[in-house]
């Protein structure tokens, strides 16, 4: 028999994260946990910018693609190749 046990008021999927959660060791968890920290200050450090900011960074990125201001492919292929190689 499979027990399942629902969090009274949780979402569909807050039931299913916490019925993978029990069944996970305290190291696991401990894992897991910092994992879902991350996410979240990434989250909040993000901010948001204004509908104008944002429409300034696409007018300036444009501005450089115009003034062949970017990389190929090829290139940025190689320069991740030298990024792994630290070089």
């Amino acid at each position: 028999m499979k027990l399942k046990i629902e969090f009274m008021g949780a979402l569909p999927l807050d039931n299913e994260f916490m019925q993978y959660w029990l069944k996970l060791s305290l190291p696991e968890k401990e894992s897991l946990l910092s994992v879902a920290k991350h996410f979240v200050e990434l989250k909040e450090d993000a901010g948001h910018i204004s509908i104008e900011e944002y429409n300034k960074e696409i007018d300036e990125a444009m501005a450089r693609m115009d003034n062949d201001e970017f990389y190929t492919h090829e290139q940025a292929v190689q320069i991740s190749k030298s990024l792994l190689n630290g070089k």
